[in-house]
């Protein structure tokens, strides 16, 4: 069989024991958790993942994906799930296996996870994918699109403004692609003088000239057999152009000062912030070159296209920040939505900056909407000024009450104010739970799903929590 290490993951505590029993009589080591206790540290050495879940399938399997490429998948469910499987889900696992089964079906089940158990993998930081956090459409379609091509080879180009998260998109590309155990190198071509841009990218023998005092491996050597990431290619020189479109149709190429031919075996993902078809258009970019490129597209949606997502984004910054002993500092639910209304030209980057920034001033306090910098103080409105100060877990009372023993005199959003006093419930839920979602829900009398609902709506996830 070759499985050794088998992690079960169940939110059916029945199903879980039964199939526990059967896959220790079969010697595997299985460890078993429920969906609130994936952390976004895997430990790297299980050689299968075994999922049992009802309910959103989809957003599950997304996140052990990403958690755990490195090993196989079964999906463990009834016949009746299975034929209600999202379009593409089943891709996304190694066998799917219909419970209850039987032994034959099992047999064939381990014997084909077992072929494509690996013997060493190499794992991607967690924190190399946080600029695609986030529920938003914009942000699900660029994921789906990255599923889709990255187990190809095929030339990737990817469009969007600074600071989107270009990059982010590229080593996705390269750790969820076959070549992630080889190299992925990055290169700027924005930031290179074009002079030296040749000898970067394709080495250079000895002597070759001025200040060549030994041979030296170009990006595409260092790359063979992985991922060369060309970022800002419209920023290249047309002389380079040319002698990059000979590469991309011949696979081929010499060193500076040599005749001699070394044949590579590198996945093109190219990168940009410019309009290349106007750039053609200008005589900046070649034609021939951009159509080699643009096999296929991915447009990076700019963070005003996906706001939804701000409260997400910070709370996976200020999760990192506090991860790196820089303070555990929060935003109010006014200065979030603040942030919501701002424009963000630095997208993503500017963001963690900001974020950076506030974690400096408030190291281990709570920032709110007049605490932001000024040129945030235009997009604060009354209501947020009005309740500034609005409730938090340390001024409800043990009984419920709701923190406001008079109407003020210019009334009050009801709608808003409920929704804050629920957010500052579940805060002090979370807490006495030490963030552990299930147990959070029942001291809330609410179904688990009910709360990581709520958890998403309102940007909230605790020390231990996992948003699935």
């Amino acid at each position: 069989m070759g499985l050794r290490r088998i992690l079960l993951v169940q939110n059916d505590s029945a199903l879980c024991s039964e199939l526990k029993i059967i896959l220790r009589f079969l010697e595997c080591e299985v460890v078993a958790c429920d969906l609130d206790a994936l952390v976004d540290g895997p430990e790297p050495d299980f050689d299968a993942i075994f999922l049992c879940v009802d309910g959103n399938i989809e957003t599950v399997v997304l996140r052990i994906v990403e958690l755990y490429r490195q090993a196989p998948l079964v999906l463990v469910m009834d016949a009746a799930a299975v034929k209600s499987l999202p379009m593409g889900l089943e891709s996304r696992a190694t066998s799917v296996l219909t419970w209850p089964t039987n032994y034959s079906a099992l047999s064939v089940c381990l014997e084909k996870v077992g072929r494509e158990a690996p013997e060493a993998v190499n794992v991607r930081p967690s924190e190399l994918f946080r600029s695609l956090t986030g529920a938003s459409k914009a942000v699900q379609r660029t994921r789906k699109l990255i599923q889709q091509v990255a187990p190809s080879d095929a030339t990737v180009l990817i469009l969007g403004e600074s600071g989107t998260g270009k990059e982010v998109i590229a080593r996705h590309l390269h750790y969820y692609s076959s070549r992630r155990s080889k190299p992925f190198v990055p290169v700027n071509c924005g930031a290179i003088p074009g002079e030296l841009l040749e000898s970067e990218l394709f080495g250079h023998e000895k002597g070759a000239f001025t200040g060549a005092l030994s041979s030296r491996q170009g990006r595409f050597e260092l790359a063979e057999g992985g991922t060369l990431f060309l970022d800002e290619i419209g920023d290249m020189p047309l002389s380079m152009q040319v002698k990059l479109l000979r590469v991309l149709q011949e696979r081929c190429f010499e060193r500076v000062g040599s005749n001699k031919t070394i044949q590579c075996d590198v996945r093109i993902v190219a990168a940009t912030h410019r309009d290349l078809e106007e750039e053609i258009g200008r005589n900046r970019f070649r034609e021939d070159l951009y159509y080699r490129l643009n096999v296929f597209p991915i447009e990076v949606p700019s963070l005003r296209e996906r706001l939804e997502d701000v409260p997400a984004l910070v709370e996976d910054l200020t999760a990192r920040l506090k991860a790196e002993k820089r303070g555990d500092m929060r935003l109010t639910p006014a200065a979030l939505r603040v942030l919501q209304r701002y424009h963000w030209p630095g997208n993503v980057r500017e963001l963690a900056n900001l974020i950076e920034r506030l974690a400096i001033l408030y190291p281990n306090g709570v920032v709110d909407a007049p605490d932001l910098p000024e040129k945030f103080q235009q997009f604060v409105k009354p209501e947020d000024a009005a309740f500034a100060h609005e409730p938090d877990a340390e001024s409800i009372s043990p009984e419920g009450g709701l923190g406001l023993t008079r109407l003020p005199g210019d009334g009050l959003d009801l709608r808003e104010h409920l929704n804050n006093l629920e957010c500052a419930l579940i805060k002090q839920a979370l807490d006495e739970c030490n963030g552990v979602v299930a147990h959070a829900a029942n001291l809330l009398r609410m179904r688990r799903t009910t709360l990581v609902e709520k958890l998403r709506k309102y940007g909230l996830r605790g020390e231990e929590t996992t948003l699935i």
